[in-house]
């Protein structure tokens, strides 16, 4: 694996695997990495030939400062780590050679109005905005992103969309721990009460899909349930228990066609998000968590 943090060492390594006939994958994260980044590498690797991993904490993106500050970083266990699972390149680029001086922002409008991004001024912009440089540096016919973070790739994809980038996106299914808890660098943060308690987002998926089995499609009587167990955890705040159309994110009262539970709750000072796609057809459904 090489180690690059300049922008040219990037565009010239991938050249030359592009002029190898090698497909380019390229997965884009902020570090302290586990096993749900590496099962983004696993499926990249099965499509393309040459594996991009990015690791910068885009200070952007972030709405508060402390968040900012506190966010886990490990970059020598993130090297071996990268390294065992198949990344070829690995971009550590520092706020300098990311940003320069000027900077010009990207947004994407209406599909985060709600959600994290109601909750998070700015955020998006500051995700947006690294996205489309980092997709213009390394140049991926392939990005993989996990469905934990929905709302974003769900934007990335209008974004590229939108912008005409030519790269394919890939949406790569939420890695748990067995107990369920959805993987999260943040997780670190949790002491072991809190890390107990947080199980209660997963167990308010599964509740609801024990009520979409059963029948029920009013989203305002499956989002009462799904408070009542989370609250059950004893969480600081719930930011938002929300049902939305898969589609354009916007919020629904009945499951229908394809949606999404969306889910966010802080325990202490860490923010935990988590969801589920439910696929609904006639009297047959699909639960994707």
């Amino acid at each position: 694996m090489k180690i690059v943090s300049r922008i040219d060492d990037v565009r010239s390594a991938v050249m030359q695997a592009r002029g190898e006939g090698k497909k380019i994958g390229f997965i884009p994260t902020m570090g302290y990495l586990h096993d749900g980044h590496l099962s983004l590498v696993e499926i990249s690797r099965g499509i393309t030939q040459f594996q991009v991993m990015s690791i910068f904490v885009n200070r952007l993106q972030f709405n508060d400062s402390s968040d900012f500050t506190n966010y886990p970083k490990d970059l020598e266990r993130d090297i071996a780590m990268a390294g065992k699972c198949g990344v070829d390149l690995l971009f550590t680029p520092d706020d300098r050679e990311m940003y320069k001086n000027a900077l010009t922002t990207v947004d994407v409008s209406r599909l985060t109005d709600n959600l994290c991004g109601a909750h998070r001024p700015g955020h998006f912009k500051g995700v947006f905005t690294v996205v489309s440089k980092l997709f213009n540096i390394v140049q991926p016919d392939l990005a993989v992103f996990g469905q934990k973070d929905i709302q974003q790739a769900a934007s990335i994809e209008k974004m590229v969309f939108d912008l005409n980038f030519p790269v394919r996106i890939i949406l790569a299914p939420i890695i748990r721990e067995k107990d369920g808890l959805a993987m999260s660098s943040r997780n670190k943060h949790l002491d072991q009460q809190q890390r107990a308690d947080a199980l209660a987002l997963s167990s308010g998926l599964k509740h609801a899909e024990q009520l979409i089995l059963g029948g029920e499609r009013d989203v305002k009587k499956i989002t009462h349930e799904i408070e009542s167990i989370i609250k059950k955890g004893n969480p600081d705040s719930i930011d938002y228990i929300s049902v939305v159309s898969y589609e354009d994110l916007s919020y629904i009262d009945r499951i229908d066609g394809k949606s999404v539970i969306a889910l966010a709750a802080f325990w202490g000072t860490t923010r935990l998000i988590d969801n589920m796609i439910i696929e609904v057809a006639g009297d047959s459904y699909k639960c994707i968590y």
